[in-house]
């Protein structure tokens, strides 16, 4: 960076610190070569059209040719996707990426006679094709199929659909470039007076200031930009949710909820009871914000409030990207020899992208596909949250890892459902391996960070599945989504959820505007059911040892081969009770004792 703060350019990050894509395609002609061998291969699939009743062989041969075409499409998706990200101002991967999304829907027009032809076979017929031994491995993903087979419309409906993919897409594509590439925020002093721009990477380091003015500014910069731009991004998200409403009702589903948890086979009662369940123990979550006041010293706690560390001893602590890497291997130590070289392979074989640079995508992610490396996106500061972060991601990078590597194509995606249990597991070995190994003055200001990491995820999440619910629940009943109704509503979940102690500022009500998940298909509630089923799973691994071990193995490597709920109840963890979640927030009530407890010594 340059004595004013501004971010790097893509080309000064040093290669050290860059993921190496092109381990999938050493250049861009090579992902042309391989786009037009898929637009080579479209046309062939209309042959196999009308002619998956006819024996088990052809069904196999056409499950077997859609897999080939969707692995190959998925790499060219998935390098553009990323190539973009690096830098969305380049224009180049723009088109890349425009014209991915666009095969991708073309492909899935091209695939869609394969599920209604599933269908039309009879069910006597389907079960004695099964019987034979090429299609043995397709058993589960034909029995899911069938599943949803009066949510299934006809063979043109479906291909209409799918031609209709791109399109859908649009109110997320619009909401990325909006706050990605088009939203400006001003510059900020910093304590010594300097002014500093405001950037989504820099914005978390603002608001743990110990300086309040500096989290006001930042809130106030951030959100007010977000505010004068408030009717375009309620245009983009009420647009998300008409389309998934519009879904819901053309797949035949009382309700958009119903019909986007079906697609993992969850019951819409996990949702509601964990919505229920945290409502009914929202008294912790009081009581940390009634001790934070009174650490910092406020009369109320306001938003840009709840991000500062109440323990200043360790505040400081910075971990290069080097530090991280050992303290996260040395973490995973109880996950035996075969993984912690897995994960040191990771950090060596350039899966990561570390720093942030101008026109970076925000945030962390793991991506990739079946023949290449489990990525992992980071904006690297070298803050606690970073590493956490650097935890969190590698998670989900082990788990695709072990789920490629064990699994066919069919099966080697996980659901939705389980993504953000193997994440939050590493985090909470993390969290334990911290907590044994850091000095004795410095373990109260890790147990603020674990706290923090269960307010952020437990309540923060189930307030945003909560408002997800009521948007979708207003436009079913034929309202109107306007940006103030929105505004209205955020402002009051968070006096709900966060209590008396609580000051909602009016410009809070904007948040929603910020939040991308929304365009993500009520995703946010797996990262509640992920924390409590990882809680779980984590302590088992430490007390249990080989055993607990070996059945987190065994969820890791399992992809999507069965069903989420079963998976884990194998592990030990039934998520359709609200035991897991009871659990975790008695974690959390003790700690904000145990802190308390610090605090006043």
């Amino acid at each position: 960076m340059n004595d004013k703060g501004s971010l790097p350019l893509r080309e000064e990050i040093a290669a050290a610190y860059k993921w190496r894509l092109e381990l999938m395609y050493e250049n861009d002609n090579l992902w042309e070569a391989d786009f037009e061998e898929v637009r080579r291969l479209l046309p062939r699939l209309a042959d196999l059209k009308g002619t998956l009743s006819s024996s088990p062989d052809a069904l196999y041969q056409t499950l077997n040719s859609r897999d080939r075409i969707r692995l190959l499409t998925e790499k060219l998706y998935v390098y553009a996707k990323m190539r973009k990200d690096e830098d969305n101002t380049r224009d180049n991967y723009q088109e890349l990426a425009d014209r991915s999304q666009a095969l991708v829907a073309e492909v899935d027009a091209a695939l869609s006679f394969i599920t209604p032809e599933i269908l039309a076979i009879e069910e006597e017929k389907l079960s004695q094709f099964l019987c034979h031994e090429e299609l043995s491995v397709y058993r589960h993903h034909i029995d899911n199929i069938t599943r949803l087979r009066k949510h299934v419309l006809s063979e043109k409906e479906e291909e209409i659909l799918s031609q209709a993919g791109e399109i859908m897409q649009a109110p997320q594509n619009i909401i990325t470039m909006l706050s990605n590439a088009d939203l400006t925020f001003p510059a900020i002093k910093d304590e010594k007076g300097n002014e500093v721009a405001l950037t989504y990477g820099r914005f978390l380091q603002f608001l743990q200031s110990p300086v309040q003015r500096i989290r006001r500014d930042a809130f106030t910069g951030m959100f007010t930009s977000f505010h004068n731009l408030r009717n375009t991004f309620n245009a983009s998200l009420s647009a998300e949710v008409k389309k998934n409403i519009f879904m819901s009702r053309v797949r035949r589903y009382p309700s958009a909820l119903e019909y986007y948890l079906d697609q993992d086979n969850i019951p819409p009662r996990v949702y509601h009871n964990m919505v229920e369940t945290v409502n009914r123990n929202l008294a912790p979550l009081h009581r940390y914000l009634s001790v934070k006041k009174k650490a910092l010293g406020l009369e109320q706690i306001h938003f840009y409030d709840l991000y500062v560390p109440l323990v200043q001893k360790g505040a400081e602590k910075k971990y290069t990207f080097e530090e991280a890497k050992g303290i996260v291997l040395e973490a995973f130590q109880p996950m035996g020899e075969e993984y912690v070289a897995k994960v040191g392979d990771a950090f060596s074989s350039g899966w990561i992208d570390v720093y942030e640079n101008k026109g970076k995508t925000p945030g962390g992610y793991s991506f990739g596909t079946y023949t290449t490396p489990p990525y992992i996106l980071m904006n690297y500061t070298g803050t606690i949250d970073d590493l956490f972060t650097l935890a969190h991601e590698m998670g989900h990078s082990m788990h695709s890892y072990y789920s490629w590597r064990e699994q066919p194509f069919v099966y080697s995606h996980y659901s939705l459902f389980s993504a953000e249990v193997a994440s939050t597991t590493s985090e909470a070995l993390l969290v334990q391996h911290l907590l044994k190994t850091v000095p004795p003055d410095k373990k109260a200001y890790i147990i603020n960070q674990y706290l923090e990491g269960i307010r952020a995820t437990l309540y923060r999440q189930t307030l945003f599945a909560e408002f997800e619910l009521e948007i979708h629940n207003l436009v079913e009943k034929g309202e109107a989504l306007t940006a103030d109704k929105l505004s209205s509503l955020w402002l009051e979940l968070n006096k709900r959820y966060y209590g008396r102690h609580f000051a909602a500022d009016p410009l809070l009500g904007i948040e929603w505007a910020r939040i991308p998940h929304f365009y993500y298909n009520f995703y946010v509630y797996k990262y509640v059911t992920g924390l409590a089923a990882g809680t779980s799973l984590s302590k088992a691994i430490l007390e249990a040892g080989e055993k607990a071990r070996e059945r987190y193995m065994h969820f890791l490597k399992k992809g999507s081969s069965d069903y989420s709920l079963v998976i884990l109840k194998e592990t030990g963890v039934d998520l359709e009770t609200p035991a897991p979640l009871e659990d975790t927030i008695a974690v959390f009530g003790r700690l904000v004792d145990e802190l308390d407890r610090y605090l006043q010594l």
